[in-house]
């Protein structure tokens, strides 16, 4: 029979096995490390073994949801068999499938991966990542908290080779045009002694016309957290593409991350952002964070006809009152507000909540985020190829 010992490193290798899966940067030293720091500090309670796990599998914030996750279904008392079993069960005619909690697809398809899989059959094998067209269709309509692992790699593949062109807007400068409406002078006197002043041929100056400057607000709060990570890819897609884009996060304060976006490596980009940010997963201030922007930064990044995505769900603490003048004072110094809300997936949303009130009548547009095909919209929108949407003030009326 065997020792304790041996059943408790079997656990922790299979346990670090299932993180690996499920997208957690999970070594053989992380799994070494987890056995020592367990025999070393003891196992006194179920909370001290999920802390001591934690300490040494968890590296960056985003992984924390994944983690808990993975530990409530591998360490239940009764084993997590039952609990995968009764989440493919089937429910009741007519109840409503509940949402499954963050990164929940993810582990369950992890941890059944390590059930089936037996001891000889472990060995590295090659996953086939082509997919067909039907396929792809399905990743473009799948819900960014709903993807398994390797369905949100290939959603950061995807994201990644978008393209965005964006509506050129005109400018105050002046640059040689062929149908411009003033005359340059220095070119055609320096065109006219090419030819010996015997013949003046006019040069023209006209508007030039340049990519406004895109600037995000981006939501960190916990109710955002399966979107978020989504939505720094697209901007940081966006950033290494363009110039001009700047990106803040915000939860309970404002935290500029222009410079971390701009890293090349999409990975060591996200990680910085992460570094940043002090209140990743906390609670939202949506009303303080913009009146920080508005008093600190939009006299700085919001000229020459910026755009600006507030990406949000709208659920405010502060009051309705000062989060319609913020807004109203946001909407004034851009050129377009868009609104993008991951509420928006569900088929029978209304706006009933008191923020969500507050800042509709100050966005030019009302748009989801919360999968593939609405970034394409998205990007579609900010290259004036858009579908007309309805007036945003609209759904304070089906509401009402």
């Amino acid at each position: 029979m065997r020792g304790s010992t041996g059943r408790l490193a079997d656990n922790v290798v299979h346990f670090g096995r299932a993180l690996r899966a499920a997208g957690l940067p999970v070594g053989p030293g992380m799994v070494l490390d987890a056995l020592d720091a367990l025999q070393s500090g003891g196992i006194g309670s179920k909370q001290d073994v999920y802390w001591t796990l934690h300490a040494v599998f968890v590296k960056k914030r985003e992984h924390t949801a994944v983690f808990d996750q993975a530990f409530k279904l591998f360490f239940r008392k009764r084993g997590y068999l039952e609990k995968l079993m009764a989440m493919m069960m089937p429910l009741a005619p007519g109840t409503p499938a509940p949402p499954p909690p963050a990164a929940a697809l993810r582990v369950q398809e992890a941890l059944s991966a390590g059930l089936q899989r037996r001891p000889e059959e472990e060995r590295q094998v090659e996953i086939d990542m082509r997919m067909t067209v039907s396929d792809r269709e399905v990743l473009r309509r799948k819900d960014f908290a709903q993807m398994t692992a390797q369905e949100i790699a290939a959603a950061r593949a995807a994201i990644a080779r978008m393209v965005l062109n964006l509506d050129e807007v005109r400018t105050r400068r002046l640059v040689p045009h062929p149908h411009g409406h003033r005359i340059d002078m220095r070119r055609t006197l320096r065109g006219s002694l090419k030819a010996g002043g015997g013949f003046i041929d006019l040069k023209y100056l006209g508007p030039k016309r340049r990519p406004p400057p895109i600037v995000a607000l981006v939501d960190i709060s916990g109710s955002m957290s399966d979107y978020t990570r989504p939505v720094l890819h697209f901007l940081h897609a966006v950033a290494d593409a363009r110039k001009r884009v700047h990106s803040f996060l915000f939860g309970t304060r404002l935290t500029n991350v222009t410079r971390s976006l701009a890293r090349r490596d999409p990975d060591e980009a996200l990680a910085a952002c992460t570094t940043a940010v002090k209140d990743w997963s906390g609670g939202t201030r949506i009303a303080g964070s913009l009146g920080e922007f508005n008093k600190r930064w939009a006299r700085r990044v919001l000229g020459q006809g910026a755009i600006v995505l507030l990406i949000t769900d709208g659920l405010e603490r502060d009051g309705d009152a000062r989060l319609a003048f913020e807004v109203d004072r946001l909407h004034r110094s851009c050129r377009r507000l868009i609104w993008l809300n991951p509420l928006l997936r569900f088929d029978r949303f209304e706006a009933k909540a008191k923020g969500i009130r507050a800042l509709l009548p100050h966005v030019d547009e009302f748009r989801p985020v919360h999968n593939l095909h609405s970034v394409e919209a998205l990007c579609r929108a900010l290259a004036g190829r858009g579908e007309d949407l309805h007036d945003p003030k609209d759904w304070l009326k089906t509401a009402a």
